[in-house]
């Protein structure tokens, strides 16, 4: 037996359940390779299935659990930190948030199948007081979607996986050059797509210390609130005479902005 595969049956469950938690609590660690070759190891008879399934969930419950307490104890700095640190910050915490806001807790089912809310759904569950058991409840059954659809590709197509598997341990190194050249090359790209984009909203950004010296020199300026209402009924404060408007209405609502001063727009 090849000493990859052989390392991987001796030691699989550890590595399995070590795996998908730390993917989970938000390293950059794709666990469906994995979970597609422990299914295909099940499929052989090499791991027992019923770890290969509840060891995976049990994981991701752990971190998830992990993140809720997170989240309904420090609020939304939680939230803003993990969508800081992702590769598109500018529309991660809207785009969880309007998931969230449409299905709630019942996100969750899906939320391992969505890049970026498999790791935000927790802490903002958490973060909107959603009951524990509730959390657990739906937290459980998409864990164990997620594991069940992945494992279970593997176990049914064991033969063919274990074929390709084969394929690229014959590749060796020249395999993890290629992997990881691909995967510099995609962060790279967004990289740059997201210094373009700062770049050209520079010249139209302020700072909250220079918008507070306007308004403490008395200019007049008009603020407009563009948070999510979720932001907003976790923190209701408000920046004294700003207007309260839906960013997706933005341009709709636009005839309640005065044109003659100045205008700020501030959301997350």
């Amino acid at each position: 037996m090849n000493n990859v595969l052989e390392f991987l049956v001796r030691h699989g469950y550890t590595v399995l359940f070590a795996w998908v938690f730390a993917e989970q609590v938000g390293l950059p660690l794709p666990s469906v390779p994995l979970l597609l070759a422990a299914g295909a190891l099940a499929g052989t008879g090499r791991l027992s299935p019923a770890l290969v399934l509840g060891l995976p969930i049990f994981a991701a419950l752990a971190s998830d659990v992990l993140w809720y307490e997170l989240g309904r104890r420090r609020g939304v700095r939680v939230l803003q930190l993990l969508c800081r640190i992702s590769l598109e910050p500018d529309s991660c915490v809207r785009r969880t948030e309007n998931m969230f806001a449409r299905r709630g807790a019942r996100s969750l089912l899906v939320a391992k199948f969505i890049p970026g809310l498999s790791i935000v759904a927790p802490p903002l569950a958490g973060i909107f007081r959603v009951q524990l058991g509730r959390f657990l409840l739906f937290d459980l059954l998409g864990a164990a979607l997620w594991v069940s659809v992945f494992t279970g590709l593997g176990y049914a197509f064991s033969d063919q996986l274990e074929r390709v598997a084969d394929r690229a341990l014959t590749m060796g190194v020249w395999l993890v050059v290629l992997l990881l050249a691909g995967l510099a090359g995609y962060i790279g790209w967004k990289f740059i797509l997201r210094r373009r984009f700062l770049r050209q909203l520079r010249i139209a950004r302020i700072t909250p210390e220079e918008l507070k010296r306007m308004l403490d020199t008395g200019e007049d300026v008009v603020i407009v609130d563009l948070r999510h209402s979720l932001d907003f009924d976790a923190e209701p404060e408000i920046i004294p005479g700003a207007l309260r408007m839906n960013a997706a209405k933005l341009e709709e609502d636009s005839e309640q902005i005065p044109r003659d001063r100045d205008v700020v727009l501030y959301c997350t």
